[in-house]
């Protein structure tokens, strides 16, 4: 009942009501101005996120590199007897 009512409105409403100057092929209306405009505001918009989304990664790499810099070059690890004996990954220490 409710899809031959909807049906029965979508076919009785006239035509001009279902799309707006931009679809009819008035370009330099008012609404098709709109539309243009809108278009352009909601880019602006996503590229602004865009930006601002890759510019704070950029600003944490810097931040750790900051970081990485003051905290001076990794020590490395002495051997208990002082021998100078290289420690290879993987391998038993006797």
């Amino acid at each position: 009942m409710r899809t031959t009512l909807l049906t029965v409105i979508v076919l009785a409403a006239p035509r001009a009501v279902l799309a707006c100057p931009v679809c009819f092929g008035q370009n330099d209306s008012p609404m098709a101005a709109a539309a243009n405009l809108a278009i352009v505001v909601m880019l602006v918009i996503v590229v602004g996120m865009l930006a601002a989304f890759a510019s704070f990664f950029m600003y944490l790499r810097r931040r750790a590199q900051l970081a990485a810099a003051e905290s001076g070059p990794p020590a490395s690890p002495e051997p208990a007897g002082g021998e100078g004996r290289h420690h290879v990954e993987g391998t038993a220490q006797c």
